[in-house]
């Protein structure tokens, strides 16, 4: 069980969370709504010299297709530079260690992971990156991938606001993101993360001579930048193999938290953007209200069975069982994908715990994308309330109707299906065995999170640089890429369909800004998702959490 100072911190990493986020919800609003700022005067100047450069109208709008084809094109657009960076990397400068290009396959699913914001790694950075690599390749994508996942979730709620004409200027919104916050918050947390003692430097791998007289390396690099975005942008790939189990990513319990902060940062401002952007605050509440209460059970699940002791084999023992599980439970719930210790150190309730976020996406989700998934969560429960209570599903005034209902449906459906049908497929064709993965409840369980983290852009995994095969590479490819703009396309079609179509003004209908429709909600979800995946669940950390108490522990 968790004792008395362990809930004080769950409470003040939450709740401070909680306050940063709502003081920062107007700048983030600002910046959106393009109203006037204190840094226009710097800003403004630096990005209509871009606008002029690329030929951009900065006061088109666009469409839900045009402005979901623009982010979709830039997003390709960037993995053809870092595949280009990542291949030829033997080639190119900044490679003090000499490291060669990587094969096509793993280039592959390298740049579509990254530019996805799901930075799932199947190789080890410290050895298989060059500075070039880890800076113009990586760093690059986990800056624009973030940008492209907040500039879609506002898009979405555009299409939503009363009045709307457009769902915006991806263009605009993607430099502003770019400009006016991730690039300024991410200085800001890596010279924090630098005074904390991660290393940030170009200057090649440091030789050393031990105590006992071997001779080795410290593998430095710009590290405190990389942990800043991957945090901040929800991104989670690592410097290291080893992500923020490594002591030059994550330090200190200081920095665990300071980290632990940064993930859940954005995904929670951007819920009181929502209604600040509707002009309709309260219908903040059921979403927020919503993920957090999700997020309260993924903890209960995680924690009040057993808490992962520190001793077991695997736990970062400078961070502890505590920290690492619920690490755990925000790297999942926020999909970041970011770890500080060995998942396979994890109790199989922890790892459960895990998959519920990735499962949901919306506890409270990636940023922006979480969002969206929560508004289709949201929209499927009104239908079945209106069901149940004979009235026509409404929400925010707009009456549901049934092509709505199936472009819902189908934005849920396309995570089982890209998530269920590899996962056969890995056993079926041989490619789970050919790396030493068995079919026990282990092993299922390890198959199954590759492809739902991958499915959800998490990208935490238990395979590592062991799944750098031709299979796994271009399977996993192909999951986040459909995880990723299946959705978000599907979510931009309902927003843009809701364009300019009557809002209801009638009263007593549905509240969905009461605490009432947020218990509602929440069972839904956990209907939908248990309905959905509880077979495949139950043969994986279900049936390890039962064998283990069977053996003796647990």
């Amino acid at each position: 069980m968790i004792d008395i100072p362990q809930l004080v911190s769950i409470f003040l990493i939450l709740g401070g969370t909680m306050a940063v986020a709502w003081l920062i919800s107007p700048f983030l609003t600002k910046i959106f709504t393009r109203a006037p700022s204190r840094l226009d005067r710097l800003l403004n100047p630096v990005e209509n010299t871009i606008y002029r450069l690329t030929g951009v109208d900065s006061s088109h709008g666009m469409g839900w297709k045009e402005y979901f084809l623009a982010g979709l094109l830039v997003n390709v657009v960037q993995m053809a530079i870092a595949f280009v960076i990542l291949t030829f990397q033997g080639v190119l400068p900044l490679n003090p260690m000499g490291f060669s290009g990587l094969n096509w396959d793993l280039g592959v699913n390298t740049v579509i992971s990254f530019a996805t914001n799901t930075n799932l790694q199947h190789y080890n950075g410290e050895t298989t990156l060059s500075y070039l690599s880890q800076m113009g390749a990586i760093q690059f994508l986990q800056f624009t991938s973030a940008a492209t996942g907040i500039c879609m979730g506002v898009a979405m709620v555009r299409g939503l606001v009363v009045g709307s004409k457009d769902m915006g200027n991806f263009y605009v919104d993607f430099v502003r993101s770019l400009t006016r916050l991730l690039i300024p918050f991410c200085f800001i947390a890596a010279l924090i993360l630098v005074w904390m003692g991660v290393p940030q430097t170009i200057g090649g791998y440091v030789p050393i001579k031990t105590v006992e007289g071997a001779t080795g390396s410290v593998l430095v690099g710009p590290v405190a930048s990389l942990v800043s975005i991957m945090q901040l942008g929800t991104n989670g790939g690592g410097y290291y193999g080893a992500n923020s189990a490594h002591p030059f990513m994550n330090p200190s319990p200081q920095s665990d938290v300071l980290e632990i902060c940064l993930m859940l940062l954005l995904p929670t401002a951007l819920v009181f953007v929502f209604g600040e952007l509707l002009g309709k605050k309260r219908e903040s509440r059921p979403i927020l209200l919503g993920a957090y209460l999700l997020f309260i059970i993924d903890l209960a699940i995680a924690f009040v069975p057993t808490l992962p002791v520190a001793e077991a084999a695997g736990i970062e023992t400078r961070i502890g069982g505590f920290y690492s599980a619920f690490w755990t439970v925000v790297t999942t719930a926020v999909t970041t994908g970011s770890v500080n210790t060995s998942l396979a150190a994890m109790h199989p309730l922890t790892i459960l715990s895990g998959f519920m976020g990735m499962l949901i996406q919306a506890t409270p989700g990636g940023k922006g994308v979480g969002l969206a998934y929560m508004v289709m969560y949201i929209i499927i429960t009104v239908f079945i309330v209106g069901l149940m209570s004979g009235r026509t599903p409404e929400y925010l005034g707009i009456k549901v109707n049934g092509r709505d209902m199936k472009i819902v449906l189908v934005a849920f459906l396309v995570h089982p299906m890209v998530i269920l049908f590899p996962t056969i497929l890995a056993y079926a064709t041989g490619a789970a065995a050919a790396i030493g993965i068995t079919s026990s409840s282990t092993g299922f369980t390890q198959i199954l999170w590759e492809f739902t983290t991958a499915a959800a852009n998490n990208g935490s995994d238990f395979l590592g640089s062991s799944a750098n095969t031709v299979f796994f590479n271009i399977s996993t490819a192909f999951v986040i890429f459909i995880g990723r703009y299946a959705p978000i396309g599907l979510m931009h079609a309902l927003a843009g369909s809701v364009i300019g179509r009557k809002r209801s003004n009638a009263a007593g209908g549905l509240k969905t800004d009461s605490f009432v429709f947020s218990i509602i909600l929440v069972g839904s979800i956990l209907i939908l998702v248990v309905l959905t995946f509880l077979p495949f669940l139950a043969l994986g950390p279900i049936l390890s959490f039962f064998q283990g108490r069977v053996n003796g522990f647990g």
